[in-house]
């Protein structure tokens, strides 16, 4: 099964992630790389004269390399012209939010992200008709959705693999408003918390993450317990979305459990220290609830707060 690394979603550092890339370009369990901005046009700025030397480096590794589009454009002038310059450069550019077409010509090579809405097999059809290559579904599709939408397409379907799942976008910055700022005067605040936020209820239990603009899970997804079935439903790929430290060790877990050369069972024991939030879920294909774990319910417990 095919490992895709996903953009980055939090601020992070422009050396680290510079460094990131150059890392990710010499690591051989990675064949495709989607980066670029998804969550707030201001963050760009600090990374797009690095952008060049970055997808450069990943080419010259043998990767696939897709460019996000951002998961909202707002009426802002920035945020309409980023997406005019994704379109005339020579690459696939990976669509999050479905305005991005209207820039793509008819033959543009171009994918569908996770944040756009496929939630059936008549929406994937529309897409593939306009040009789509490839797929990344929502994470928050059950295990017999995402089985009827592989087995009525020809394209490569991706699920969402590890990670903080991207759950919601909104117009306002919640990083902002927490540090009584202004949207507009946020001075990059997002940065102090490059993997997330975490949002703890008030009985002090781990409930979300917030970063900018955009809401994440507060636990870590791990599709590991379902790999068989996503191989047997016909899936083709994971997606692996990056985070700060410890993810280098995962690619590793995940290329030996796709190998065979471990379980799911110790690919979460080792996997655990480095999951963002400390837990794991994966309840969105077939537990009760999104933040329900089908594995040990050591690896599910409720982090006090404070706990990174």
């Amino acid at each position: 099964m095919q490992l895709t690394v996903g953009p980055i979603q939090g601020f992070w550092d422009p050396g680290q992630w510079s460094a990131f890339y150059e890392r990710l370009a010499d690591t051989p369990d990675i064949s495709r790389v989607v980066i670029g901005e998804l969550v707030c046009s201001k963050r760009l700025p600090f990374y797009q004269t690095r952008l060049p030397d970055a997808i450069a480096q990943l080419l010259a590794g043998g990767k696939d390399v897709a460019l996000t589009s951002l998961a909202l454009v707002t009426p802002l002038k920035r945020e309409r012209r980023m997406a005019a310059e994704l379109a005339a450069m020579d690459l696939e550019v990976e669509v999050n939010d479905l305005t991005m077409l209207a820039h793509l010509s008819p033959d543009a090579r171009f994918s569908v992200g996770p944040l756009v809405n496929v939630y059936n097999e008549g929406t994937l059809a529309v897409l593939a008709r306009r040009g789509s290559m490839r797929v990344c579904l929502p994470p928050e599709l059950s295990a017999t959705s995402v089985r009827r939408i592989a087995a009525a397409t020809d394209m490569p379907v991706e699920v969402w693999g590890w990670g903080r799942l991207p759950l919601a976008m909104s117009g306002r910055c919640y990083h902002a408003r927490y540090h009584d700022r202004a949207k507009d005067q946020c001075q990059f605040v997002c940065a102090e918390d490059p993997d997330g936020l975490a949002v703890d209820t008030l009985d002090d239990q781990q409930f979300l993450a917030i970063n900018g603009l955009q809401t994440l899970s507060g636990q870590c997804a791990n599709m590991a317990h379902h790999l068989p079935a996503l191989r047997e439903a016909g899936v083709a790929g994971l997606r692996l979305s990056p985070q700060t430290s410890g993810f280098f060790e995962v690619i590793e877990l995940f290329a030996h459990l796709t190998a065979g050369r471990i379980d799911a069972e110790e690919f979460c024991a080792k996997a655990l220290p480095h999951a963002p939030g400390g837990a794991f879920c994966d309840g969105f294909l077939d537990g009760p609830t999104g933040v329900s774990w089908s594995g040990s319910k050591d690896q599910v417990r409720m982090q006090p707060a404070g706990t990174p």
